[in-house]
């Protein structure tokens, strides 16, 4: 794993403001983690060609704090703005990079590209926005199956269910490996063999297997599912059907609440992330920054949050 001070999690404009501001008090070496194909993602797939980028939400003019700052302009000015500090700042920005998960170690934070571990770093700045979405498989979802189907990890296990789960990396693997201990699960994967799950995950599926608590179903394909007598019917393309009690898709993706769910960051009762003032989590050394952090955000509260997580960690962390 390649070892970072910093791994920033997004490359809009929070995730790009935090990594400045980290660079500009010399704090390196530092990553930016972006899932999708450009930086500012949400603006160059959303945003219509001309279409204005505001500064301020509602019109509340607030005064920029740290480096990054502008007035309002057109999406096209403003993605050229962005490449623009990035060449100046010689940012570290890996896209089509998804993070999976976040593990705490003894010092430091396992980041997990893809279910992969990539890379070790002491902190972690989550600018995410509000947008994301799991993948879901390309055949629809019947509106019946509410509440039975699911497209992420679950939060917490259901008991004496028969359960299908369907994916063939890690996270499909350690999300049927929980389930079996208090269920009938079977896990669904086209591929004949695994090739994308590590050794751990795959030697605790081939235990799970031999001991009788999960069935693995190799190259296996599904075709539809449907509504069955308050259960779902699947149907595969080999013509086999099956009925389960509920499916867990682990295809990629997430909606950032259930992320932050996932990597242990708490939340209280609104169901609001559990900040400080300086938007540090439950978990030493990972921060929020931008929409996810904030209530109302705009892109320059976003900017000004990055000036407050880098000062904040230069000041608590980094004094020597």
């Amino acid at each position: 794993m390649e070892k970072v001070k910093i791994a920033v999690i997004g490359a809009g404009p929070a995730g790009i403001a935090t990594a400045i501001e980290a660079k500009a008090n010399n704090i390196e070496p530092v990553v930016v983690l972006e899932k999708g194909e450009s930086v500012c993602n949400t603006i160059v797939k959303f945003y219509k060609p001309g279409k204005r980028v505001d500064a301020y939400y509602r019109k509340k003019d607030i005064k920029p704090i740290g480096i990054c700052s502008f007035e309002t302009e057109s999406k096209e000015e403003f993605l050229q703005r962005i490449e623009k500090w990035i060449k100046e700042w010689n940012l570290d920005i890996k896209l089509k990079s998804e993070v999976t998960n976040i593990k705490k170690t003894d010092q430091e934070y396992e980041i997990l590209i893809k279910d992969k571990p990539e890379y070790l770093s002491e902190f972690v700045v989550i600018a995410i926005g509000i947008f994301g979405k799991p993948n879901k498989p390309s055949y629809p979802i019947p509106k019946e199956l509410k509440g039975k189907v699911f497209l992420e990890p679950p939060l917490e296990i259901p008991e004496n269910k028969k359960i299908l789960v369907v994916g063939g990396g890690n996270t499909a693997a350690e999300v049927a490996c929980a389930l079996c201990e208090s269920n009938q699960v079977f896990l669904s994967y086209r591929r004949p063999k695994f090739f994308r799950i590590n050794e751990i995950n795959l030697k605790n599926l081939e235990e799970k297997e031999k001991q009788g608590r999960l069935k693995l179903l190799m190259a296996t394909d599904i075709e539809k599912i449907e509504p069955y007598n308050d259960r779902i019917k699947v149907f595969f393309k080999d013509g086999k059907e099956e009925i389960y009690d509920l499916i867990y898709y682990c295809l990629g993706g997430t909606t950032p609440k259930n992320f932050l769910k996932r990597i242990g960051i708490e939340f209280n009762e609104n169901g609001e992330p559990l900040i400080d003032e300086f938007f540090e989590t439950n978990l030493p050394k990972v921060f929020l920054a931008g929409d996810i952090a904030l209530k109302q955000g705009s892109i320059m509260k976003a900017f000004n949050s990055a000036h407050i997580v880098i000062k904040r960690i230069k000041e608590k962390y980094l004094k020597n």
